[in-house]
């Protein structure tokens, strides 16, 4: 589900959250204190866990389209790139890309839909087999985001009826100092 993780910044955004109380910026160190800790921890929309922002990651994302409309939602969640159901419907396995929630049924009727297109690939046929994709098919995008959209993605999904989403969140928990995300949020 989330391979190809690389995480930015860490250590220059710790030094920089001490900015706001130094005088002299290069005494700053990427120690976490017990004052780091309270601005990540902060109130979300506080602002005070801005620091959070810098500390970049980017990962592949393997969600269903359901997973993904959900995503759209978080403004600083963006997709470097993504597979293309316009580009490459006719050429997926189908029954690969379905998840395990996508009925047999539903996976015949697709592809007899793509049979029927790569028989006749008319527009009228393409667009039955576009419209005509489950919501459980997967698709993989790489994703660029910061642990502060991270912290708002977690508070608000970690215990979603999706499973996609809270398999996200345990994800967000194995990140390095995952605490500055987690702290605060009751389990």
């Amino acid at each position: 589900m989330i391979k190809n993780v690389c995480v930015y910044g860490l250590e220059n955004s710790i030094k920089a959250s001490k900015y706001p109380m130094a005088t002299d910026t290069s005494k700053c160190t990427p120690n976490i204190t017990k004052r780091t800790l309270a601005l990540a921890g902060c109130a979300t929309g506080t602002g005070h866990d801005n620091f959070l922002n810098g500390i970049v990651v980017q990962f592949d994302l393997t969600f269903s389209i359901k997973a993904w409309t959900e995503a759209e939602r978080y403004h600083f969640l963006d997709f470097v790139s993504s597979q293309s159901t316009m580009h490459r419907i006719a050429q997926f396995d189908i029954a690969e890309q379905c998840n395990a929630y996508v009925h047999v049924g539903t996976v015949s009727i697709v592809k007899s839909l793509l049979d029927c297109y790569n028989n006749d690939p008319t527009p009228e046929n393409y667009l039955r087999l576009l419209y005509n994709i489950p919501v459980g098919f997967m698709l993989t995008a790489r994703m660029t985001t910061n642990y502060r959209q991270l912290k708002t993605i977690y508070q608000q999904r970690r215990t979603h009826r999706l499973p996609e989403w809270r398999a996200f969140c345990e994800w967000i928990e194995t990140l390095p100092h995952a605490e500055f995300i987690t702290s605060g949020v009751e389990r």
